[in-house]
């Protein structure tokens, strides 16, 4: 008899949690003012998100979705419930917001490996500090004649070794390429044992950035923690040698940049490393992608072999290289970025977390919820550019791209600070690409979750073109 009191006291218990449970979520659903489904306990819509993601559609989660609950609607996907905007406006007070209600909210895993001290993760003051001496160094006259110089060596030494019908993997290229230009910014560290030893163990960081949050030997975290502690020591090093002779001025690399401004020994460290990333991701994927829609498009690439050939006659008789200027200057090679930025979505959205309830648009983000505005959406939506998914460097003849319709590189204050370095590789390597050689792509396709890359890295076979045929 007891027993069964205590039992039938014990499922009125569970029954009275289990209702209580359900009567919360419920009103923390009507809380957020936002209309959509947060799927099931615990792993919400992830599934289904992943799987989107992984397909040659990934906006196909969102377009679903945006069809019955509009623009902003809400979700649970990767462990947390969030607000995702696919709204051209709401994305722009995301990105302008000042930080103090709404912070960078990154997956467990690549938290633990920028470290705290990563502009990625902190806030307020210190990361505008941080974000403007990088911009303003990347700026500066003097590293854009020094940048413009290293990229035309590396590029040339590496084409230098081709032959014809040589095959080669792009994307591999421009990452190797990409890596020695950021890598000799960021430490003046020149090509050699110690760039190799870097660049390895680089890539085991960064395999970790999205993977299982456990720190055990042998899992793949813990393996990419190891190899951070092996970049760090090699970064420590230089930073004892530079401390010891004193910063050169003007600045002839970012970590000359903080050292100047007393910066800690563990933001600079975290820092150097996590700034390699775009060597390793955006700046090779963006060459990449752009030779993957410039194969699939003839006339587009007949009017920028054209228009480079023109710059390199120019120069040529003017007994000169390009300069940093002349490719920036390049108008059809600026829409052809533009165009590839827009289409490969290399970034496709950002995350944050309200610290407070927020509203924007009257749209309520809960405190502690996310909010993931996606570009993608925004990106290739044919109510915002006609015949969106067809690759078009023509539809940005005269316009601005400096609109809330399009932000492949962010925007507010964690704007890339990268934006022109990135622009003048991808010109630098595209101008002697196009005008040097002719190619037959073999079969590819576009791989976009975790990170956007080419399945197979994009190869080609390359004949070198006769000097200044217009052909």
């Amino acid at each position: 008899m007891v027993m069964s009191t205590v039992i039938f006291a014990a499922a009125a218990a569970a029954l009275v949690v289990a209702i209580m449970v359900r009567e919360w979520r419920k009103r923390k659903e009507r809380e957020s003012g936002v209309k959509g489904s947060l799927g099931w306990p615990f792993i919400g819509e992830t599934l289904e998100f992943i799987a989107c993601a992984y397909s040659s559609t990934p906006e196909s989660f969102m377009d679903k979705r945006r069809l019955l609950y509009g623009n902003v609607f809400k979700s649970h996907i990767l462990g947390s419930k969030t607000v995702i905007s696919t709204d051209a406006e709401v994305t722009r007070v995301v990105l302008q917001s000042d930080g103090r209600t709404l912070v960078p909210f990154y997956p467990a895993s690549l938290t633990k490996l920028m470290g705290s001290s990563s502009i990625l993760l902190i806030n307020g003051p210190q990361q505008k500090r941080l974000h403007g001496l990088l911009g303003s160094f990347l700026k500066s006259a003097h590293i854009k004649a020094q940048i413009t110089q290293d990229i035309h060596s590396y590029v040339s030494l590496s084409m230098s070794n081709w032959k014809e019908g040589h095959l080669v993997y792009i994307q591999d290229l421009t990452k190797d390429i990409a890596f020695q230009v950021l890598v000799k910014a960021l430490i003046s560290l020149d090509p050699g044992e110690e760039m190799e030893f870097l660049k390895e163990q680089f890539r085991e960081f960064i395999a970790g950035l999205i993977s299982l949050p456990i720190n055990l030997p042998g899992t793949r975290l813990y393996r990419s923690l190891q190899a951070k502690t092996k970049m760090v020591k090699v970064v420590l090093k230089i930073l004892g040698e530079r401390k010891e002779h004193g910063p050169t001025s003007p600045p002839k690399d970012v970590i000359d940049v903080l050292l100047s401004e007393k910066m800690s020994v563990d933001v600079i460290c975290d820092n150097m490393i996590d700034m390699m990333i775009p060597g390793e991701d955006s700046v090779p994927i963006l060459i990449t992608l752009a030779l993957k829609y410039l194969t699939d498009s003839p006339l587009a690439l007949q009017q920028l072999y054209l228009e480079n050939m023109e710059l390199k006659r120019r120069k040529a008789q003017e007994g000169q290289q390009p300069c940093w200027n002349d490719y920036i200057s390049l108008p059809f090679m600026q829409n052809v970025l533009s165009e590839t930025l827009r289409m490969g979505n290399i970034i496709t959205g950002v995350m944050r977390r309200a610290v407070t309830d927020v509203e924007i648009k009257g749209h309520l983000i809960p405190k502690d919820w996310c909010v993931f505005t996606y570009f993608r959406s925004v990106h290739l939506d044919d109510e915002i550019y006609e015949n969106a998914h067809q690759f078009n460097p023509w539809r940005w003849q005269g316009k601005d791209t400096c609109t809330n319709n399009f932000t492949p590189f962010g925007g507010g204050q964690r704007l890339c600070p990268g934006v022109d370095l990135a622009r003048l590789e991808a010109s630098i390597f595209l101008h002697h690409f196009v005008t040097n050689y002719r190619w037959v792509a073999e079969e590819d396709s576009v791989v976009n979750f975790p990170t956007v890359r080419m399945k197979n890295r994009m190869p080609i076979r390359v004949t070198r073109r006769p000097q200044y045929c217009i052909c």
